[in-house]
């Protein structure tokens, strides 16, 4: 049986943590499951998994009518996570109805990367992509070490243009996200 966390409080200025959202026991399960796969990460970082896989959620928790249908933006990983998140269907259901500030239930659709650029264009997609910056800055703070390696897009702009992390904080400074 997982232990159950409080709902989330979406009047407060600092989003909830992964432990919170999930509940200590089910956040451990999932670090356990993905930790002992055969060539897996180490714990720390599958807990940064989890982290930002959370942050994903609760991002299109907050902002559906900015985010949804948008085409994920995060590393397979992430998207593996959540989907263990969805087989544990009675965890995911309160998860999305009662802890994520939405309080509604989050849908997955998997479309391929190659079909998803042919529908909107390769431009829409960078527009939609840039627009997760803003809003994950202003619920988390800036983009750190630990989650660079898991937002396609973020990656993007420091590895591949040479963005520095402040660089990119500040150009979610200056978006009105």
């Amino acid at each position: 049986m997982h232990t159950t966390a409080p709902p989330a409080d979406t009047t407060s200025a600092a989003a909830p943590t992964a432990e919170e959202l999930l509940g200590t026991e089910l956040h451990e399960e999932v670090v356990r499951h993905f930790a002992t796969k055969p060539v897996a990460p180490s714990i720390p970082y599958v807990t940064h998994q989890v982290r930002e896989c959370l942050r994903y959620l609760y991002l299109v928790s907050r902002h559906p009518d900015r985010l949804g249908g948008l085409f994920l933006p995060v590393e397979q990983d992430i998207d593996e996570i959540w989907h263990y998140l969805i087989l544990q269907t009675r965890e995911y259901r309160e998860l999305c109805e009662q802890r994520l500030p939405g309080g509604h239930f989050i849908h997955h659709r998997s479309i391929s990367y190659d079909a998803y650029q042919e529908a909107p264009g390769r431009a829409t997609a960078a527009e939609e992509a840039l627009r997760w910056i803003p809003l994950y800055t202003a619920a988390f703070g800036p983009f750190d070490e630990d989650a660079l390696p898991h937002w396609t897009v973020v990656r993007f702009l420091h590895d591949e243009l040479g963005l520095s992390l402040a660089e990119i904080a500040a150009h979610a400074e200056g978006s009105d996200g």
